[in-house]
């Protein structure tokens, strides 16, 4: 057994949870030595009950949270600070600076509560509690960066949402790649997964007290887990993907039939060029039955700036064995480029490959969202980016390609249809938005009839927003009206972020309350956007 019922943190795989501190800044001193002097007594209290517990019950001594309440919908945002401004001479961009630099900007910033593409799933639709859950990351107020992993639900019975639920705070982490990931097993209970990044900021599990209910959580790990992508599969189990930085960004995965049991950590893919010594990848996995794939691309000697090709590789047994989509058995972890799972070699074409979401087709084929780019920096320089998707067709990858976008990190994503509904379609922030060149823009409705060869502009989604929306997310068994949820802001400075829910025609967009006075509110629905003339 591993990362199951654990006492004090040590940063360890073995170590125990250790409570969130949850500390008012704005107390003062004194009151604030008494609140931590409480906590320290009431950490001992627990310790003590734990011991007693720990022969007869072990998931009774997993680290209780108490249930911290927020007054509305606050997405966080946020800057990489690595601006880029036009060179000189025979070079398109200035050299890169921390401080900002237009008309090109960021090289990603804005609202994200629900970035990055890397966390996966964002949100679940629960048939028997008629709720949409979700997760995002939140702050505590317009001018704050102070990053909240939050919990709430749609109910689609009601047309409410309640006042959201801190899970974890980040206790004065500003950063989304901290973001919160969401299952739901099989008795109901909600999971959520915390991000960490690299090896400084560890990764939390917590699992709701009650089935299908953010009444309280309670702490189940604490461990180096960045990028998680929790796949809950019918009776078997977890397997999830995630990311650690062992040399730079590798894959990983683990499974538990439980939860609170883990298997040690498997590296997936760990890929060099002859003579590098380092590597990294991305990815973006999806669940369809017993199958669990993932699409990743690789970084030449760890350098992101740089990701470039396509592979896929899939497992049907929990990751005791992995395959390529046509079924040829692959060693893990993954450490040459050239190797059967590569899909497509972007590195030859000078493309640089930036993934957005996974699917798999009625046939059970796995289809990818992504976006091709010339280079990382930010602006017309590096035109023509482009959104794609490629397709397994039952005997070959093909790709197509949907439509231009203005940056490498519009992020938006595909359904593929269900039933007799065989369109496929994306939302995606193709149009370019208030703040042209930036991360995100207007979201727009493209749909494909034949399985993904041909698109067409279906509709424009968002019309004359005061922000650049992004990161549209859909939910694993998506029910309109909240068929997908995203959020916006001004990328070229702080600014509040909203986030709202649009149905699948995209004729009814909701905006979640900014803020609460009561314990629930109505979604706010916003006027029928039309193009301007």
């Amino acid at each position: 057994m591993r990362r199951t019922d654990r006492m004090i943190s040590n940063g360890s795989k073995n170590a125990k949870p250790q409570r969130a501190r949850e500390f008012d800044a704005n107390l003062p001193r004194f009151s604030r030595v008494w609140l931590q002097l409480g906590f320290g007594i009431s950490r001992l209290v627990n310790l003590a009950v734990c011991a007693i517990l720990l022969v007869g019950s072990q998931p009774a001594c997993l680290a209780q949270e108490s249930t911290r309440r927020v007054d509305g919908y606050k997405g966080i945002w946020f800057t990489l600070g690595q601006f880029y401004g036009k060179g000189s001479g025979d070079q398109a961009y200035a050299k890169a600076s921390r401080e900002p630099v237009f008309p090109y900007g960021d090289k990603y910033s804005g609202g994200l509560g629900t970035y990055t593409a890397k966390h996966t799933p964002l949100a679940i639709y629960s048939p028997e509690a008629e709720k949409t859950f979700f997760v995002y990351g939140g702050t505590t107020g317009p001018d704050q960066r102070h990053l909240l992993c939050m919990i709430s639900y749609y109910d689609h019975k009601l047309n409410q949402v309640p006042r959201p639920v801190v899970v974890h705070d980040k206790q004065g982490v500003d950063d989304p790649h901290d973001n919160p990931s969401l299952a739901i097993d099989a008795g109901g209970h909600l999971w959520v997964f915390v991000s960490g990044r690299g090896r400084g900021r560890p990764g939390f599990k917590y699992r709701s007290n009650s089935p299908l209910s953010i009444d309280g959580f309670e702490q189940v790990s604490e461990e180096e887990m960045t990028y998680p992508q929790p796949h809950f599969v019918q009776d078997k189990g977890f397997l999830h993907l995630f990311t650690k930085y062992t040399g730079v960004r590798e894959l990983y995965w683990e499974r538990s039939s439980d939860g609170l049991d883990w298997t040690p950590d498997q590296k997936l893919a760990g890929i060099r060029e002859p003579g590098h010594q380092r590597g990294g990848h991305y990815q973006t996995s999806a669940v369809r039955g017993d199958t669990v794939g993932t699409f990743f691309n690789r970084h030449p000697n760890g350098n992101v700036d740089h990701r470039t090709d396509l592979y896929y590789l899939q497992t049907s047994d929990q990751g005791t064995s992995w395959q390529t989509v046509d079924g040829k058995a692959m060693n893990t972890p993954l450490v040459d480029v050239d190797n059967p799972a590569r899909v497509i070699d972007y590195a030859s074409q000078g493309l640089n490959v930036y993934l957005k979401n996974m699917a798999f087709d009625r046939l059970g084929n796995p289809v990818l969202l992504y976006v091709t780019s010339p280079g990382h920096e930010p602006g017309p320089p590096n035109d023509p980016r482009h959104f794609r998707v490629t397709r397994w067709n039952g005997s070959e990858w093909q790709t197509s390609t949907i439509c231009q976008t203005d940056h490498n990190y519009d992020m938006g994503s595909l359904d593929v249809g269900s039933g007799d509904d065989h369109a496929w379609t994306v939302r995606i922030p193709s149009a370019s938005g208030p703040q042209p060149w930036q991360c995100g823009g207007e979201i727009v409705l493209w749909e494909s009839r034949d399985d993904g060869a041909s698109w067409v502009q279906d509709k424009q989604v968002t019309q004359n927003s005061p922000r650049n929306h992004n990161y549209v997310r859909q939910p694993l068994a998506a029910q309109d009206p909240f068929f997908v949820f995203w959020a916006d802001g001004d990328p070229t400075k702080l600014s509040p972020s909203c986030l709202y829910f649009s149905d699948s025609s995209g004729e009814r967009v909701h905006r979640l309350p900014y803020d609460m006075t009561g314990e629930f509110a109505q979604p706010e629905l916003l006027p029928a956007q039309r193009p301007t003339p």
